[in-house]
């Protein structure tokens, strides 16, 4: 009894020594603005200038998520659906990767589509907000980068 008291002791003392694990926001505001597009935009594609990375591992949101990001967004699209595919994509010097909460609260995310440059292609994308992170591949931050977002198909 004595030995069953002393590990849950020492399990609970190791419990509460733990530091909590941050995690993204997408309740926060986005840091580089908010777009709202209805299908078939003009001038197509957009591009929004952002800085990349963050302190936050990214494969904690799925197995196919890589690289560290910011906890709030960079960008949120509030998108009106049509019969357009839609192609959200990120151009850096350095290998930058790409976290996207869906609309339906489900997390996509890229590391190479070409080469260095991550792209996500959502063939029957749903209207809502859909909010975005510009990652950087081996950690770090302040990686100077563009997203773009298209409903034209990415040159590879």
């Amino acid at each position: 009894m004595r030995l069953a008291t002393l590990a849950a002791g020492a399990a609970l003392s190791l419990g509460l020594l733990a530091a909590p694990v941050p995690a993204q926001n997408f309740n926060l505001n986005p840091t580089f603005g908010t777009i709202s597009l209805v299908a078939g935009f003009t001038p197509d594609p957009r591009f929004i200038d952002v800085t990349a990375g963050g302190t936050i591992a990214a494969n904690r949101l799925g197995p196919d998520c890589a690289g560290s990001i910011a906890n709030a967004p960079d960008v949120r699209l509030n998108y009106t659906a049509g019969t357009f595919p839609l192609y959200l994509f990120a151009q850096s010097r350095e290998d930058t990767t790409l976290v996207v909460n869906l609309p339906d609260g489900s997390w996509i995310c890229n590391d190479d589509f070409d080469g260095l440059n991550p792209g996500i292609v959502l063939q029957r994308p749903p209207s809502g907000q859909y909010d975005i992170w510009v990652g950087v591949f081996g950690g770090g931050s302040g990686i100077p980068a563009r997203l773009g977002i298209s409903e034209l198909p990415p040159r590879r």
